[in-house]
């Protein structure tokens, strides 16, 4: 009787010691998947950080290469229009494809900067063209380091037994940061 006893008391012993190891793994998993999603905005933080560096230096750099030319306006004109518009953008999706639309206008800016060449002579123009082509290089980084956190917070989401979890408690993948169509081609520049 006593040997039926501690059988029928094992059974139940074994069970809540799976179920709280199931519950101690979804806990850590959740968790995981908290910091993941964190480091992602925080990445994208410091895309937007460079972002807003570029925005910066980018008024500089235009009022600079104004005063040797005015009849240029339509690149400059682009240019404002582009800034509005990454200021308006409100998801990480519109501001990449915001940034695009600057990193665009900014092509142009440097084939007008080509096409007068007395523009290389001022020392503020080259500062400014230094600081803006290190920031395009931060900006470069810093993407990339973004779309590694975006993947790997993605495999946490979309792989088993993590995907449970995540549907479970509403985390999505999150969207990559892409080059916009054309983006392959480089302006060509011969300053």
């Amino acid at each position: 009787m006593e040997n039926s006893f501690r059988k029928w008391l094992t059974w139940p012993v074994v069970l809540i010691i799976i179920a709280v190891l199931v519950v101690l793994f979804g806990w850590a998993k959740y968790n995981s998947l908290v910091k993941s999603n964190i480091a992602v905005d925080a990445q994208w933080a410091q895309v937007q950080s460079q972002y807003q560096r570029r925005f910066d230096l980018i008024p500089n750099l235009v009022n600079s290469v104004k005063g040797a030319m005015k009849q240029e306006q339509a690149v400059f004109d682009a240019i404002a229009q582009a800034r509005t518009q990454y200021a308006g953008a409100t998801t990480p999706d519109a501001q990449a494809a915001a940034a695009s639309n600057v990193e665009s206008s900014l092509s142009r800016l440097l084939v007008v900067m080509e096409n007068y060449p007395q523009l290389k002579s001022v020392d503020t123009v080259q500062s400014l063209m230094a600081e803006l082509s290190g920031t395009e290089n931060r900006i470069a980084v810093e993407r990339m380091r973004y779309n590694d956190m975006v993947a790997s917070y993605n495999a946490g989401v979309q792989t088993f037994p993590g995907n449970i979890i995540a549907k479970m408690f509403g985390f999505h993948a999150r969207t990559m940061f892409q080059a916009q169509a054309g983006a392959e081609t480089p302006p060509t520049v011969n300053l």
